[in-house]
């Protein structure tokens, strides 16, 4: 069989990325595709098959990561020379089209819907959030036609595109059955303590999960970087944080750990548009570490946590109720086990990457073929 080079593509992530190298990239890689990631930092050799590419981390400056980084990129990928790009950052659109004008097949990975996003994004002055907002969606409807095909993260962000005509598929961030491997710690064994794992921000409620650990008797295992260093500054000056065991970024190794000592995840943010409609991968990751979930109560994620009877859904703006729903957790181990067990059944029966492995692999069959 002819084994077809593709080559994935992104200036803003980490190479170890969950939905880039562990999923996708790895599951070309066992599927005989020579399977190649650029990426910032990334080693420069070959793992778990995928053939890594290093582009220099030149500075935390975004001006200078949509610039010089972005086109460090383009250079790695013309010298990589595949048949098919495969690209992650709405930064890299230019260069998604450049590689049209060279012929190549290209697909567009939109993570989030960009437009939605940035009238929440901090860092983005607020009267300038509305025009950015429309100017990306302007670049998105335009570029995205030129594309081979669209690989979403929702199908909500998949309709979005199909409407423009394009060739869009959604393939969702669930879980890999075979990349976390869990130690073997029955109830009895775990700590009094419940986890967050993720970006860190006030959009993704830390301020109303700091006052909310204060309250219980449990402490908070928090694992992932802090988005900005002001929300870190106030987080640490928070009377609950005494309760807080920061981890900072962790492995996938030490991910399982986490999960495995704690009673439940916590996954409460905020009420905005960008986050209602979105699958958050670490909700599926508590599910599959066979935890309850405390979640926000978006109707998404309701019917989801409800009908699979795997969590509490509460009001991710009210610190009592996510202190209540973690102290009923503590509280009631043996039905906060069942909980776990029944969010476990349902990643091993629907919510696992299987699927979506074979949605994606039959895309590039269509594309390359």
């Amino acid at each position: 069989m002819l084994s077809y080079k593709i080559c994935h593509l992104t200036s803003a992530h980490r190479y170890d990325d969950h939905r880039i190298y562990f999923k996708e990239c790895f599951s070309l890689a066992q599927a005989n595709y020579e399977t190649h990631l650029v990426a910032q930092n990334a080693p420069n050799e070959i793992r778990r098959g995928i053939h890594l590419h290093s582009v220099p981390h030149i500075s935390n400056n975004r001006l200078l990561r949509m610039t010089k980084t972005v086109w460090n990129v383009y250079q790695n990928a013309v010298e990589v020379d595949a048949e098919l790009y495969h690209f992650h950052d709405p930064e890299l659109i230019p260069i998604g089209l450049l590689l049209k004008m060279r012929g190549k097949k290209v697909i567009y990975d939109v993570h989030e819907d960009l437009p939605r996003t940035i009238v929440n994004k901090n860092h983005i002055p607020q009267n300038l959030r509305n025009i950015i907002s429309v100017a990306s969606k302007l670049l998105e409807d335009f570029a995205s036609k030129y594309f081979d095909a669209i690989v979403t993260a929702t199908p909500m962000i998949a309709s979005r595109f199909t409407r423009l005509g394009c060739l869009a598929i959604d393939i969702k961030n669930y879980p890999n059955l075979t990349d976390l491997e869990f130690p073997d710690l029955n109830w009895g064994q775990k700590e009094q303590a419940v986890c967050y794992l993720g970006s860190i921000g006030e959009q993704r409620g830390i301020f109303e999960t700091i006052a909310a650990i204060e309250q219980t008797d449990a402490n908070l295992l928090l694992a992932g970087n802090f988005a900005y260093p002001d929300d870190r500054d106030k987080a640490m000056t928070m009377p609950g944080w005494d309760k807080v065991r920061y981890l900072g970024y962790l492995n996938r190794q030490e991910v399982a750990q986490v999960l495995a000592k704690s009673m439940a995840g916590l996954v409460v943010l905020h009420p905005l548009i960008n986050y209602l409609d979105a699958l958050p991968v670490k909700m599926f990751e508590y599910m599959f570490a066979g935890i309850p979930i405390v979640a926000s109560d978006f109707p998404l994620w309701k019917q989801i946590i409800e009908e699979h009877q795997c969590g509490i859904c509460v009001n991710p703006l009210d610190p009592n109720a996510i202190a209540a729903a973690i102290q009923w957790i503590i509280d009631n181990p043996e039905l906060a086990r069942q909980m776990g067990e029944n969010g476990r059944r349902a990643i091993e029966e629907k919510y696992n990457w299987n699927y979506e492995n074979t949605k994606l692999l039959e895309l590039y069959s269509k594309l390359l073929h």
